[in-house]
């Protein structure tokens, strides 16, 4: 949020506390019954009350302004205008640049009444800037949950001042409603509260599409989300990027929006095209969306779409795993039968070995995750000199026997030891992984 959509905030406010035209008069005659208004027009009686009040509004100098109305205050605590003169005296302070007595003026004001929404808007907004600067981070978060709810709920409450034109009105509300949903999503991103982190937050940083400070924790409150909202996170963190505050952020930024677009298309193919939306419009374009990568099972059936038994018995371990784990009962089927029974010669790491069975990791993520992905069950028993070791790697041959598809594990049969490295791909291990879930 930056500084000059508060200023209008609190500078608006002077127009709902104007001078009143006149005293109030007591009339010679009753007045004759007028239709109830919706906001009642508030008077001075006293005189002197009258003057000090006008005396201290018609000051153009902020610091006499301020003086006059705190010695108003001071002698009249239970005026009438007490409510409009705190108002003036919170924006002569934010005039004058004293963050503090503004935001003690903010209390009093809340203090007179607390659904005061110019009260309630400075507070939450100080409370949320000074959080994200990391000043008693927990404290602030706290306060500006508080006063950021509040003010949300007190907001279909507010009058229009006197004098205000309808447009006005509606821009000022529009400029609480991103400060106080401001304030609530940067308390619920930092609790994990995701639900409500998203919702806030998208409306923040469409109020203030150029605000860093909103947009950046926008994209965490999507991308964060369980599951991950990867459509919303990746235009946000696409925008963070174009309004981040210096080159080294952009740069940054960029390359994260891009990691997790690259994670979710499964390609970079389009991410130009985003970016250049992001930095075309503050928002999304109407029917904005990202296509994303195949499911398991989408890309099992192409895998095993128009494939030999021989072709299918040429694919790497790691995509016959896919397919008997992720594909479809008909594709599974395929891939099983072309291999079932046939001898292959394989490479992987031993994750336990007795004389009559292996425990055997196969693909890189198994590999990696030091998990067997095949149990080989030996022709005959391993001589103790021949013994293979723990995290070693094994050259070996073996027959497919059955498997199960999750946890996956193949079953092997008829095992020997190879005394030579196995035959070159398809049959050792590829490099690539698994695809991602």
């Amino acid at each position: 949020m930056k500084k000059t959509v508060l200023s209008v905030a609190l500078l608006l406010a002077g127009t709902s506390s104007g001078v009143p035209l006149a005293l109030a008069q007591t009339p010679a005659q009753p007045a004759p019954q007028a239709a109830p208004a919706p906001q009642q027009k508030k008077e001075i009686k006293d005189p002197a009350e009258y003057n000090a009040y006008v005396g201290a509004v018609q000051q153009t100098d902020p610091a006499a302004k301020i003086s006059g109305l705190e010695a108003f205050l001071t002698q009249y605590p239970n005026s009438v205008m007490k409510e409009d003169a705190l108002e003036l005296l919170m924006g002569a302070y934010q005039q004058t640049g004293n963050v503090a007595k503004m935001g003690d003026a903010a209390k009093r004001l809340l203090a007179a009444n607390p659904n005061n929404v110019r009260a309630l808007a400075l507070l939450c907004y100080t409370a949320r800037t000074q959080a994200q600067a990391n000043q008693n981070p927990q404290q602030n978060l706290a306060d500006a949950k508080q006063y950021c709810s509040k003010g949300l709920d007190a907001l279909p409450t507010f009058n229009k001042p006197d004098g205000m034109s309808d447009s006005d009105f509606q821009k000022l509300k529009d400029q609480m409603t991103t400060i106080f949903n401001s304030g609530l999503g940067i308390a619920a991103l930092q609790n994990k509260d995701y639900p409500t982190a998203t919702k806030s937050l998208k409306i923040a940083a469409d109020g203030s599409p150029t605000d860093f400070s909103l947009v950046y924790p926008a994209a965490l409150a999507f991308l964060q989300s369980t599951p991950p909202d990867y459509i919303d996170g990746i235009w946000y963190a696409a925008r963070a990027s174009v309004v981040a505050p210096t080159p080294q952020y952009q740069q940054s930024i960029e390359k994260y929006a891009k990691s997790q677009y690259v994670k979710y298309h499964a390609g970079e193919d389009g991410w130009s095209d985003v970016l250049a939306a992001a930095k075309a419009g503050p928002t999304p374009p109407a029917g904005f969306t990202i296509k994303p990568a195949p499911t398991p099972a989408e890309q099992a059936a192409a895998l095993v779409k128009d494939k030999t038994p021989d072709q299918l018995r040429a694919l790497s371990f790691p995509e016959w795993q896919l397919v008997l784990s992720k594909g479809s009962p008909e594709d599974s089927a395929k891939v099983w039968d072309a291999i079932k029974g046939v001898p292959l010669q394989m490479e992987g790491l031993v994750i336990s070995a007795t004389a009559d069975l292996i425990q055997i990791a196969e693909s890189s993520d198994d590999i990696d995750a030091k998990k067997a992905d095949i149990t080989l069950t030996m022709s005959g028993p391993i001589p103790a000199k021949l013994m293979p070791k723990e995290g070693a790697t094994l050259d070996f041959e073996g027959t497919p026997a059955s498997f199960t598809a999750n946890p996956f594990m193949m079953m092997m049969e008829k095992g020997q030891l190879l005394t030579k490295a196995a035959p070159a791909a398809p049959h050792k291990p590829p490099v690539h992984r698994k695809p991602s879930q």
